[in-house]
């Protein structure tokens, strides 16, 4: 039976024990399914040899069937590792091997996450770039080169503390070499071994593969993710290859301190490029900066928030109505669904996509300590930890330019776009011009992967203002579309009634009156629900169709047994309000509760 047929899809029973339940996803060797061990009862994914015709697959069959029984081999070589997909197995099924592979729910590829969310911040890019070396080092340890490093094998997925891209993982070894051990180099017919665009110039003029080479190929992958498009991306793979192999790459824009290791990557010559331990320990110092004077400590991301006790709730925020919530707090038994991949929690992500920072212009001497951050930022004084602001963008678009910044004393009066969450202090305005934007990404890195979409902003000072500003960049969170509506983090007060699901975050715990209204209260108390997580619903769901869908949703893409809770005690819960509708993003804020209706005190996984 030819591979790709349609008996070879959903329903499909393979080796007589992986059912076939849907595909995650295709390449270049063939389709990846998740399917259900009947035997052992979990999830799993399968890769399935596919061939576009039966001409090639009579061509290309013995060279694919090695291919995918060498990449069984090295990928199980790695079983273990923390930044490689485990493979289980590798088995024969109608003529054709199929490699059996740990499932990971929530997984979505840095090419996917680059191209829904934009650039990743300089920060968040170094630690992924550390978990891929870590895996690659592993391989060449072992004599075993990738040869296909790019941001489509590379996974992001939640991790148990559920930060939604915290686990890092390599995938697809299916074209890896082991030089040393003689092993035959799977090449297709006239074709390069490899992606055009992530070829190190020396593979793609026939060198042999080496650590080099794929050092190389991560600088590629790095430089796409924090520029939001290759190096050497053209309009033809020819192009693309003659570019690697004759052409710099495209200067830097968002990289920052990030931007030495790329360049150093993308040496030409691989006796000249950086190695795999200086890129560690390079990419080390962006992810984890020495400590600043300046540093604020930040509760961990998965523990609850350090609520004090319980104080009388302020009145209601003026201009904004009570909370817009859906679908309230019905009782009602879902149905256990498949899990599917989380479909948003994009904040981290998408947090860290692209820093966008106020840059005062370095203007004329008559700035003056008044204007700690100069004419276009506007301020007269300098910013304080928790201080609410409303920015005014030069252009159409946020995040464009330098905005305009005024605050907003209450944080809730003018609709707040963000707050001061840290500052980085720094030994000159150069420094602070140099570093501000990464380091401040890193000050916010936990509260925005406890928030469903939001981005970091520096506002630095200028040389005349640097004095003024107290030597410090301010660390601004902002709403990644629109107004926040109220403090966020630490800044908020116990039994503080949310005007929009915006403030609400992961591990918060809340009281609920009534089906249109939510406190936050301690964890360490009655609570009527925890938050999760995030998803989003489509673009064409309607706020009205929300309140009827967003259970269903959360109960799919953020189901409470994945942190802990037993599904027979607990069930899914969800909150909807009208700024997420406003901004177009549709975000749906995910939560657990009891199927009973009771109060929740000292509940957990």
């Amino acid at each position: 039976m030819p591979s790709g047929s349609p008996t070879s899809g959903v329903g499909r029973v393979v080796a007589g024990r992986y059912l076939l339940l849907n595909q995650l996803g295709s390449g270049g060797m063939g389709h990846v399914w998740l399917a259900h061990d009947q035997r052992l009862a979990c999830e799993v994914a399968l890769k399935e040899i596919v061939f576009r015709d039966e001409a090639e697959a009579g061509h290309e069959r013995e060279a694919r069937v090695a291919r995918a029984r060498a990449e069984a081999r090295h990928a199980a070589g790695l079983r273990g590792h923390p930044h490689v997909v485990t493979v289980h197995d590798v088995l024969e099924h109608d003529g054709l091997p199929w490699i059996v592979m740990e499932y990971v729910p929530g997984a979505v590829d840095l090419r996917d996450l680059v191209t829904q969310r934009g650039p990743l911040g300089p920060a968040e890019c170094a630690r992924i770039g550390l978990g891929v070396l870590d895996a690659l080092t592993a391989g060449h340890e072992r004599g075993v080169m990738h040869r296909d490093v790019k941001p489509a094998n590379i996974l992001l997925a939640p991790d148990r503390t559920g930060s939604p891209y915290g686990r890092i993982l390599l995938t697809d070894y299916g074209i890896s070499v082991q030089p040393d051990a003689g092993e035959t180099r799977y090449t297709l017919t006239s074709v390069l071994v490899g992606t055009a665009g992530y070829l190190a110039p020396e593979r793609a003029t026939g060198g042999p593969p080496t650590a080099a080479a794929d050092l190389f190929s991560l600088g590629c992958t790095l430089y796409q993710a924090v520029e939001g498009l290759g190096p050497f991306e053209r309009e033809s793979h020819l192009a693309q290859i003659t570019a690697v192999v004759t052409e710099e790459p495209r200067p830097l824009v968002r990289a920052g301190a990030l931007g030495p290791v790329i360049e150093a990557m993308l040496v030409k010559d691989p006796g000249q490029r950086i190695s795999a331990a200086e890129a560690e320990a390079a990419l080390s110092r962006i992810v984890t900066p020495p400590a600043e004077p300046y540093a604020r400590t930040q509760t961990d991301i998965g523990s609850q928030p350090p609520w004090a006790a319980m104080t009388e709730p302020p009145p209601p925020p003026q201009g904004f109505g009570p909370v817009v919530v859906g679908p309230g707090r019905r009782r009602r038994t879902r149905p256990n669904a498949l899990r599917a991949a989380v479909a948003c929690l994009l904040g981290l992500a998408l947090a860290g996509g692209g820093v966008w920072y106020a840059m005062a212009q370095q203007t004329s001497s008559d700035d003056g300590a008044e204007q700690p951050y100069g004419e276009a930022v506007g301020l007269a004084e300098p910013l304080r930890d928790g201080d609410c602001v409303v920015a005014a963008w030069p252009g159409a678009a946020p995040f464009q330019g330098t905005p305009r910044l005024n605050l907003d004393a209450t944080c809730r009066d003018k609709a707040p776009d963000g707050q001061v969450m840290a500052f980085v202090g720094t030994a000159s305005a150069d420094e602070a011009a140099a570093e501000g934007a990464v380091r401040c990404e890193e000050r916010t890195q936990e509260i925005r992967g406890t928030l469903a979409d939001v981005r970091s902003l520096a506002v630095v000072p200028t040389e005349a203002g640097f004095e003024a500003a107290g030597r410090r960049t301010a660390c601004l969170v902002l709403g990644a579309q629109g107004p926040v509506y109220g403090p966020l983090g630490e800044h908020r007060k116990v039994g503080t009634a949310f005007a929009d699901t915006a403030t609400m975050q992961k591990r918060d715990c809340l009281d609920v009156p009534s089906n249109r209204a939510a406190r936050l209260v301690s964890c360490g108390g009655p609570h009527d629900e925890m938050v999760l997580g995030f998803t989003r619903l489509g673009a064409d769901v309607t706020l009205t169709e929300a309140r009827t869908e967003s259970d269903a949703a959360c109960a799919r893409d953020v189901p409470p047994r994945d942190y802990g809770f037993d599904p027979s005690v607990y069930l899914a819960g969800s909150w909807t309000s009208a700024g997420p509708w406003k901004s177009g993003t549709h975000f749906v804020v995910c939560t657990v509760r009891r199927q009973n209706g009771g109060t929740m005190e000292g509940d957990g996984p």
